[in-house]
């Protein structure tokens, strides 16, 4: 199994993004670092360096089980919501009946990728965040984990552990 795990060339969560890593790895399943940038280094908030396998734009939803987009800075900062590229992968993701996630933050890309339509989502911490998620009609919840169709959303990033049981079920990961 692989996931494609996005983040931005800089500016990601770098808790979000080890702990995914780690458990992916952990349980057998490959986590494919994707980025928008064209460099082969990301660099976390807090200094993470992580190598970037693949451009966004080579991601092909055949050779993947699902797709991850984490958090942080780095979401807003490079404006990963306007890259039409990154919003196609995700709604071909979404419409092959694949797992797609977000966290915090990140649940701005599913909202413009136009997914989350009538779907519960776990209402992230900003208030921008939640904003563009009832802009494009996303049902928000104060619960900290939503799991509706192939969506999984995490609005608090301490419920992370839980988050990552959820989708290895989602995955039929025993």
């Amino acid at each position: 199994m692989r996931i494609a795990l996005v983040i931005p060339h800089k500016g990601f969560r770098d808790e979000t993004v080890v702990a995914v890593r780690d458990f992916l790895q952990k349980w057998h399943i490959e986590p494919v670092i994707v980025s928008p940038d064209k460099g082969t280094m990301c660099h976390g908030y807090h200094g993470a360096v992580v190598h970037q396998a693949l451009n966004v734009d080579m991601v092909r939803t055949v050779d993947f089980d699902g797709i991850f987009l984490a958090d942080g800075p780095g979401i807003d900062q490079y404006q990963m919501y306007d890259y039409r590229p990154l919003l196609d992968i995700v709604r071909h993701f979404y419409e092959g009946g694949k797992i797609v996630a977000g966290v915090g933050n990140a649940i701005k890309i599913l909202a413009r990728a136009n997914i989350i339509t009538d779907l519960k989502i776990a209402a992230p911490k900003d208030e921008e965040s939640r904003r563009l998620a009832t802009l494009y009609r996303g049902v928000l919840t104060k619960n900290p984990i939503e799991t509706e169709k192939t969506v999984i959303t995490l609005g608090k990033p301490e419920a992370l552990p839980q988050f990552l049981t959820g989708l290895l079920h989602k995955l039929g990961v025993e």
